[in-house]
This record gives structure tokens, sequence and C-alpha cells, in this order.
């Protein structure tokens, strides 16, 4: 089951609000030096009551400053820890499945990610009691029982949640990593498909263009799996593993969106989140553990088959989904983006080291238009005015001398580079600042 986490492709929490005294860049207000023309230099100087000196409000909007340094090394961290644990998820899962022996069965090990997950949150929601189980206790009372509703809407992307993972593990059986990862970002699609029905979204041009690029490289990629790709096992089916992919992205599409819809405005935690998450998903994954292998699974045992790589597969879904909701919140789009294009490439070279994976002109074409498609789905919109507007007002901010006048023998405020103008333009600058709400 994918973590729910801020700014996650599952939920987002609400953008955080700032304080009062929190500024933005290229603002003005009363007490402020600067002109409060748009772009007009980055952060914002007032003079300090009863002292010649210039206070700096908004330290991170200040080049270089240890804040800004700070944030900018945690989007480096997310960015790695993103490429990981998408490429290595798909890559262990694959390497489990095709040792050679004894063949584990892949719904126990959903419902143990699920449990894991679950009592890793709950674990995580009695650190925040500092400890107090009677305090814990209330809170799961509250928060589980007595607020059912939110509860049981919980229920159907739990339930989806967990077909998904086991069409995953169908699939990657059936399918070579490096296809699994190309053909896997169908789900953006879908997604985005189901956002336009469900939510009223509308998508840009550029947007639809990479939508189409997407679904045209992954027919490519299928192609060539189809056409051959090169030697194939023969308990492989690529059909099966094709229809489970397809399957898996549309239940992901609409998990994510309805998810969104059914808690927008909620105020739980991701911690609270994963946590009712986590008791759907185990009870649901031993209905379909029975209904799929209850027979094979009672005779042999729950854990049959299991090996060291089979429980970093399942410690990797629990905890590395868990990692990721943590720090997706200082990823933005783009930069999930990249993410996702260094995933599809970092899995292709290690199948070519680890199971021989065979790359050919036609799955190179393919996958190069579905990484070109990421890219451009995940460029903001507006970008094109966005970068036109910071070009005019810093050349109106460069034009003339700025208009507001400086008590006699005050020092001038400090001139700030006004590259700065837009942080929004920037791919790898994090979102320090945001509006008050209903600002």
């Amino acid at each position: 089951m994918a973590a729910v986490g801020s700014g996650g492709s599952n939920a987002a929490a609400g953008p955080g609000a700032v304080s009062a005294g929190s500024l933005e860049p290229g603002t003005a207000s009363a007490g402020e030096t600067g002109c409060g023309r748009p772009g007009g230099g980055g952060a914002r100087v007032r003079i300090a009551e009863g002292s010649g000196r210039f206070l700096t409000e908004a330290r991170e909007s200040i080049p270089y400053g240890p804040t800004y340094v700070s944030h900018r090394r945690l989007k480096y961290i997310s960015l790695a820890v993103l490429v990981v644990q998408n490429a290595s998820l798909i890559l262990s899962i694959r390497y489990a499945r095709t040792l050679p022996g004894d063949r584990f069965f892949a719904t126990t090990a959903v419902v143990m990610a699920e449990v894991l997950k679950g009592l890793t949150c709950l674990l995580l929601l009695f650190a925040q009691k500092r400890g107090n189980v009677k305090h814990l206790a209330l809170f799961l009372h509250e928060a589980v029982l007595v607020q059912y509703v939110d509860t049981l809407k919980l229920a159907v992307p739990s339930l989806i949640y967990t077909l998904q993972n086991n069409l995953q593990y169908v699939a990657i059986s059936n399918l070579p990593a490096a296809t699994f990862q190309v053909t896997y970002q169908l789900k953006i699609l879908t997604t985005a498909l189901f956002s336009v029905l469900m939510l009223n979204r509308s998508l840009s041009r550029l947007q639809w263009a990479s939508l189409l690029l997407l679904f045209t490289g992954v027919a490519i990629v299928q192609a060539q799996q189809a056409g051959g790709g090169g030697p194939r096992p023969l308990d492989q089916n690529p059909g099966a593993g094709l229809a489970a992919v397809v399957a898996s992205c549309l239940s992901s599409g609409f998990a994510g969106v309805y998810f969104e819809k059914i808690l927008k405005g909620s105020s739980g935690s991701v911690w609270l989140r994963n946590l009712q998450l986590g008791l759907f998903g185990t009870a649901l994954g031993l209905v379909g553990l029975w209904w799929a292998e209850g027979t094979a699974v009672a005779r042999r045992g729950f854990f049959f088959g299991y090996t060291p790589a089979v429980w970093g597969v399942v410690l990797n879904q629990a905890f590395g989904g868990l990692l990721v909701a943590v720090v997706v919140k200082y990823a933005d789009n783009i930069l999930k983006g990249f993410a996702t294009s260094l995933s599809i490439v970092l899995s292709t070279v290690a199948s070519i080291r680890l199971f021989g994976f065979h790359v050919d002109p036609l799955f190179a074409l393919g996958a190069g238009l579905v990484i070109g498609a990421v890219y451009l789905y995940s460029l903001p919109r507006g970008t094109a005015k966005a970068i036109a507007s910071t070009s005019a007002s810093a050349s109106a901010s460069t034009s003339g001398p700025c208009t507001h006048q400086q008590p006699p023998g005050q020092p001038p405020p400090p001139k700030l580079s006004s590259h700065r103008a837009d942080l929004s333009t920037e791919p790898f600058l994090p979102k320090l600042l945001t509006k008050v709400k209903g600002s």
C-alpha cells in the first residue's frame, strides 16, 4: 500500500500557513523599505524602531543562508530517497520472485508489509504522546471509533491499495523490471484522467501532449516486449504481466484521486492515516490471502519460501513507503518527475547487470519518450509566464531608483540579487514561504 504523506501521490496535506510576521519576496507593506514592485529584489528589509540598523525578515530567502542551504540539502536527500525506493522495490521483488527454489506466497508478503507499517505508525503515535499509554488510547478511541465515518472512508482506498500491491507482484513476476518500471508510468495517465473526471480539474495543452507521448512510449516498449526482447523464462507470461500492470495503474489512479477527494480538509496526521490504512489493509489482505491461496498457505505455512531477500522486499514495502511519506514534502512536482526518470534509468541499468536484460533501440526509444513525457507533465503550469514576468520585473526594478525616501543619516538598504525574484521557477529550491490562508 502506498504510504500517505504531505504532498504525496495519494493525499496531500493542506498548505502550511505562516505567521502574520512572515514575509513574501517581492511585495511591500507599511514600515518597509523598497519600492514594492513585484520581483523587486528578494528578501524585504525593515527599519528597526529607534535604530539605524536594518533587520532582514525571512532570512531563508537570502541566498546561501543557513536555512537555504539546509532546505536545499533536504531537496537532494528527498530526491535520492525517491529514486532509491522506486527502483529498489521493483528490483528486489523481481529478484525475489525469480530466485530458484520455493517461491513465497505474495499475499503473505502484502499482509506482513501492512502489519509492519501499522505497528510502526502506532509506535510513532506513541512517541508523539510521549509514552503516555492513556493519552494514546484516548486519542485512538476518538480518531478511530468516535469519528468512525472518517475511518470508514479509508476502507475503499485501502481495498484498492491492497489489490494494487498484489497485482504488482503478478506484474513483476511476469515482466522484466525495466519493462514494468516504464509501463507502470501509465499511472500518471490514469491519475490525470480520474482527476479530470472526479475533481473537475483542467489540464494544459502541454500536459495532454505529454500524456499522449507517455502512452506512445509505453506502447513502443510493449511492442518490443511482444516481439521478443531477448530470452524469456518459460514460467513467465508477458500478457498476464501487462494485464496486471494496467489494472494496477487504474487502481492506483482511482485510489489516489478518491483519497484526495474524501479527505480534502481532513486534519488527521500522516501517521494516523497510515495506521488506519494499515488496519484495513491487514484485514483485507488476510481476506485476499484466504480467497486466493488459503489452502496452500494452510498446508505449507505462512512464511513458506521466506528468505533474506523476501524479508528485504517486505521491509522495503513497509518502511520505504513511510520514509517517502516523510521526505516527499520537500519534493515539488519537477523533482518527483526527475526522480521517476532516474528510477527508470537505474532500473534499466541494474536489470542489464542482474537479470541479463537486453536493451534494443525500440526499448530505448519507448523509454526515452516516457522519460520525456514524465518531465513535461511535471512542469508547473504557466512556467513560461513566470519566466517572462520575472524578466520584466527584473528589468523594471533596475530601470530607475527606488522612490522610497530613506531617513536622514541612514544607510541604504542592502542590494540583493534580482535572480531571487521568483523561487517557483527554480526546480530544486524549497518552497519556503506560503501565503496565509485566506490572504
